[in-house]
């Protein structure tokens, strides 16, 4: 049987947006973290592209701290797009601001961090996600070093130097999730990384769609930087082609 095309399924993404982003403070001391501008737009902006320009428009902002920004800004903006922003509490951790939201998405639905760009397939994620029969999928990316490399030879002789390669055989969490919303009566713990993940595994209910296109977190304001120069860079963003 066909599966439903994203516009078919007419599914929310839930947006990670309440937390308080300590290490790019002090910025995070005034603005929620997905406010940080990239190329003259909060990052949360372009992340919402990805989803828009793949038929995905209707979003719960999950806020917490400094939500008002949230309120502020999107208040008469984007009126093609469906948004929600819902205070989550400025203490929630993230497992908890998904469970707040349940009552506000689908049987089935996205979740995704505010500070993350990728150019994720999401039709073929949700395929995975269907084809799987879990009730969650977690993306994972190959982890990238942050810092560069040496090479060198019996006589401990430097042959070459690698800049922050891609380490092929470790991968980690890069947000862009489906649930079922039936998650709900799997539900441990407040962190969605340290409670629920680990729980549904262990119950062989979580599963992963390997994504080995662009993808970068915007943890630090070095991150923010690297962000704008790949905007300045290209014609086109990397991570809203969504190939």
């Amino acid at each position: 049987m066909a599966v439903k095309s994203l516009a078919d399924q007419d599914m929310k993404v839930v947006i990670l947006c309440g937390g308080k982003g300590s290490r790019i403070y002090p910025f995070s001391e005034y603005f929620p973290k997905p406010m940080m501008p990239v190329n003259g737009r909060p990052i949360l902006v372009h992340l919402m592209h990805i989803y828009a320009r793949q038929g995905v428009r209707r979003f719960v902002l999950a806020a917490g701290h400094r939500k008002e920004m949230l309120l502020d800004y999107f208040d008469g903006r984007f009126p093609e797009w469906e948004i929600e922003i819902l205070d989550t509490g400025t203490e929630a951790d993230t497992g908890d601001r998904v469970y707040s939201c349940l009552d506000r998405v689908g049987d089935r639905f996205f979740v995704t961090y505010g500070d993350g760009l990728g150019s994720i397939n999401l039709q073929a994620l949700l395929d995975f996600h269907i084809a799987s029969g879990g009730l969650a999928t977690v993306t994972a990316v190959p982890l990238r070093s942050q810092y560069g490399t040496l090479q060198f030879n019996e006589q401990q002789q430097v042959e070459s130097f690698t800049e922050k390669p891609i380490i092929r055989d470790s991968w980690i969490n890069a947000g862009f999730f489906v649930f079922d919303k039936k998650v709900a009566e799997h539900w441990a713990g407040h962190s969605l990384e340290s409670d629920l993940l680990p729980h549904l595994a262990a119950e062989r209910q979580l599963y992963t769609y390997l994504h080995d296109g662009f993808w970068k977190s915007m943890d630090t304001s070095k991150d923010q930087q690297e962000l704008e120069r790949l905007m300045e860079n290209g014609a086109a963003p990397p991570w809203v082609t969504g190939s």
